[in-house]
């Protein structure tokens, strides 16, 4: 061991710091950060993990593209709507109304 070290050139924090991480302050609701913390000790793991890994799936379910499946599932929602909305308007020449019976001409 030498008498005496050099710390000028030294820098306060982690001695070996974590690659890919970055070390952040933000604020949480405390149901939110109690029910993390919860679940984590249930799991074994620690609750800062648990949350980093539930917004990697928030942002893998948002970069998903838009499968056939799912596109149908909106259509099979959004278009009956819609189509209720074309056919309650008020009908001009040549259109049909659904609540008016027979097409006017």
């Amino acid at each position: 061991m030498k008498p005496e070290y050099d710390f000028s050139k030294g820098k306060r924090g982690a001695v070996i710091p974590e690659k890919g991480k970055t070390r952040i302050s933000i604020f949480i609701d405390n149901s939110v950060l109690a029910e993390f913390r919860a679940r984590a000790e249930k799991a074994g793991s620690g609750y800062q993990t648990m949350m980093n890994e539930a917004l990697r799936a928030s942002l893998s379910q948002l970069e998903q593209p838009v499968t056939e499946r799912a596109l149908r599932q909106i259509l099979r929602q959004e278009m009956p709507e819609y189509l209720r909305g074309l056919t309650t308007r008020s009908s001009g020449p040549g259109k049909i109304s659904v609540r008016g019976g027979a097409p006017k001409k």
